[in-house]
This record gives C-alpha cells, structure tokens and sequence, in this order.
C-alpha cells in the first residue's frame, strides 16, 4: 500500500494557504470540479514539487441499483491520468433513483444516501464496483458514508458489509472516522466494533472532519473543527494499522490557516498516539466470500425499488417507506433541500443577488414541489422559469432581471452581446408585445 502521509482536501477557496502549509504530503480535489486540460495553477504547482493529487468522486453512485455511468467513469479515469494519481476515490451510497427499472422519472438526491446494508445491496454494489474498477487506469478506494436515516431490516453490520465487499472485489477502503462517529450518534453504531470487523490491510487512507450535533442529530457538515470524538477513533484506528495516509476535510466556513494547521497537528498526534498502543499480532482473517454467480438482475430491482421510494419520500414529498422513522426522514428531507438551495446558489450566484432576501424561501418553496432531476445547473434555470412563469414577483426590477438572466442561459448557446444583436433582440421584444 502506498504511503500518502498527511494531506488536506484542496479547495480553491484555500489554494494558497495550501501551498504554503508545512507538512502537506498530499492533497485531494473534487473530482467533478476539475478541467483536465485546464488544472488550476494551485494544483500544477502542486504536483511539480511533487505533492500527490487524488481526484474524489462524489457522483457515480456505485451503491445504486442502476450500473455505473460509462460517461462518468471516462471523465474519472480522465483526471486520474490528468494528475498521474496513484489511485480515485468515491463512495458506498446511491445518489439517483427511479428511472426504467421502476419505470418511474429519474430523481436526483443531490447528496450521498446510505445503501441497505443487505444481501441484494451488496450484490449489486460488488458488481458495480467491478465495472469501475476495469474501466479505470489506477485503483479504486470506496468510503463509507454518514448517515441521519436507517435502512429497515438490515442483514450485516457497517464492518461485516465492507469486509464482505473488500474480500469480494478486492477494492480499497477509504475508511471517513468522522462519518463512523457520525453512525454512532444518529444510529447507535459502535466505532470500535465496526474497525474491529473491517480489512485493515484493505484501507487507502483515513479522512478526518467535524461536524455539529443538533436536536441529537449529528450533522457531518465538513464546516466546523474536528472533535475530540472524531480524533479518538482515529487513535482506535491507528491502534490496530498504521494507516497509509491521513487526510483533513473542509469544505466551507474556512478558517483562517493557522486553525487548519493546528487541526493537522492534532491529527498528526492521534495518530502518533495510536501507532504507540498498538501491540503486535496477527489481525484476523475471514474465510474468503466467493463472488455470486447468480445474475444480478433481480437484485438490481428490488434494490431500485426500495431506493426510489426512499428518494421520492425525500425529495417528492410521497409516502415514507414503512419502516423508517418519520421523524429521522423529515430531518433528512430538510437538509436535503437546505443543501440544494445552497448548492444552486454557488452554480448560479446570480440568483441570491437578484432576488435578495427572497432566494432562499422561494427556492425552499419550490424544491417541495419539484424534485430535482438533473443537476444543479437544470434545477437553477428551473426554479428561475417557475418564478417567472409563477406570476409571484411583483418588483418589477426583480422580474425583468431574472427574465434576462433566464434568457442568457436557457438556450443551446450564449445570447450574443454584440450591440446589433442586442438592438434587434429589443426591437423584436417591443413588436411581440404589440
């Protein structure tokens, strides 16, 4: 196993504080943020002196019942061989549902959800994984996911599910402590029973976060300091391996770099505590899980059945799922439209600007009716044309500017900005009218 050492998740919101950062042995990017023929100057610097890049998928949705996406593994593979990776990385959850197995509209989650924890899941996931793993130049690593909700009805423990798929398919882990201490908050799951049951030898690198806890509801939001809980697994972790590479994440409220420094040495020392406690021995080894060779048909559409009820019951507003609990679902509903509402407002900053105050009620308003179904760039031009067409925005500033703003990116190029064009563009509009 590659040594990585300690890294942080590189954002462009921190690209200099990056660089300037002692000890940074490695970074990782978002892989779906990245031009692979036009790498941000932070990053090409980067790599000149030598400091490894590891592209971080967040939307393949290796845990769904459909298979991978050929286009979305292409453009994976294509950053892999961009930054000269040692290895990618994603994660076990599904992000869509419906679609021709259910015959039903495709949903868009806009977030990572968890996988049942079952036979059928695990099937599928195992294939899926296979698929990426040739498709791709470098190996793959899989991470485990936070989650607010519960499958019903579960056949494995966190620890048996990912042994089970490491065994089966020989993927890498890429095991999130933070997401671990997430799962015993919201789902009373032990941490040192679900280390106890993983592959250590399977493990690609440890990610570290902080999060905030809520209503007894831990929310993983990559947006505050690591807690003394979080690290504390870290030191189980480091216990029982040294782990190959320690990574720390943020993705927003950014503090200033002395913060994140201090972070990375309080990472770097609960490592170092664990690597003094570790005893010698033998891990121990699990009687190897033969691939199954039943087709995996069936199983892909029981599972896209339960997933899209889940999603729809998310995002759709339709019955919950029996089983779930109502009021874990209604947190997790929330959260899902309080990060769309934030995401589109950074794909299209324009909108917060335009409608002020309003943006983020009207976009709540919307997202109840109106799930989304492909991507944030869609769902910004969509929730402007729903204002517009809705007849709601009685300022006229407001109506005007959002209608050109619609007007600009709606169509299948760029309205020109020539003068000419534009006077035409105007004169057409004022004869329409008449």
């Amino acid at each position: 196993m590659e040594r990585l050492g300690t890294g942080i998740g590189w954002r462009p919101e921190i690209a200099d504080a990056v660089e300037r950062m002692p000890g940074i042995d490695w970074v990782e990017v978002v892989a779906e943020n990245l031009c692979p023929g036009h790498l941000h100057e932070s990053l090409r610097r980067l790599r000149e002196r030598g400091v490894t890049v590891v592209p971080h998928g967040v939307s393949l949705g290796l845990g769904g019942a459909d298979r991978p996406d050929a286009g979305r593994l292409l453009a994976l593979a294509e950053r892999a061989e961009a930054l000269a990776s040692p290895l990618v990385t994603e994660h076990i959850a599904f992000v869509r549902a419906g679609g021709p197995l259910t015959a039903s509209p495709r949903l868009e989650a806009g977030h990572l959800l968890p996988v049942p924890r079952t036979r059928d899941a695990l099937d599928v996931l195992c294939e899926n994984i296979r698929i990426a793993q040739d498709a791709l130049p470098v190996p793959l690593a899989v991470e485990n996911i936070a989650a607010l909700i519960s499958w019903p009805g579960e056949e494995m423990t966190e620890g048996q599910f990912l042994y089970d798929l490491a065994d089966r398919t020989g993927v890498r882990l890429l095991i999130d402590v933070a997401n671990l201490h997430t799962n015993h908050v919201n789902r009373g799951e032990d941490p040192a029973e679900a280390l106890a049951g993983l592959p250590l030898e399977a493990i690609a690198y440890v990610h570290v976060a902080g999060g905030f806890e809520r209503d007894g509801v831990w929310h993983d939001s990559h947006a505050h300091p690591v807690p003394r809980p979080v690290l504390d697994i870290l030191t189980d972790l480091a216990s029982r391996i040294s782990p190959p590479g320690v990574l720390l994440e943020r993705d927003e409220n950014f503090p200033e770099p002395e913060e994140l420094e201090r972070e990375l040495v309080a990472i770097r020392e609960a490592v170092e505590k664990g690597g003094r406690a570790r005893a010698d021995g033998a891990w121990r080894a699990a009687a190897p899980v033969e691939p199954s060779s039943v087709s995996t048909d069936p199983a892909r559409q029981r599972l896209a059945l339960a997933q899209t009820a889940l999603l729809s019951a998310l995002v759709a507003g339709t019955p919950v799922p029996e089983g779930f609990d109502r009021v874990r679902l209604g947190v997790q509903a929330r959260a899902l439209a309080g990060k769309r509402a934030d995401v589109v407002a950074k794909v299209a900053p324009e909108l917060p600007v335009i409608l002020g105050a309003g943006y983020r009620p009207a976009f709540l308003a919307y997202a109840q009716g109106a799930p989304m179904t492909d991507g944030y760039r869609r769902d910004a031009l969509s929730f402007a044309e729903q204002l517009l067409l809705g007849g709601k925005l009685a300022d006229a500033r407001v109506r005007r500017e959002l209608r050109e703003w619609w007007l600009e990116r709606s169509g299948p190029v760029p309205r020109s900005r020539r003068p000419g064009v534009r006077f035409a563009r105007a004169t057409r509009r004022v004869l329409l009218r008449r």
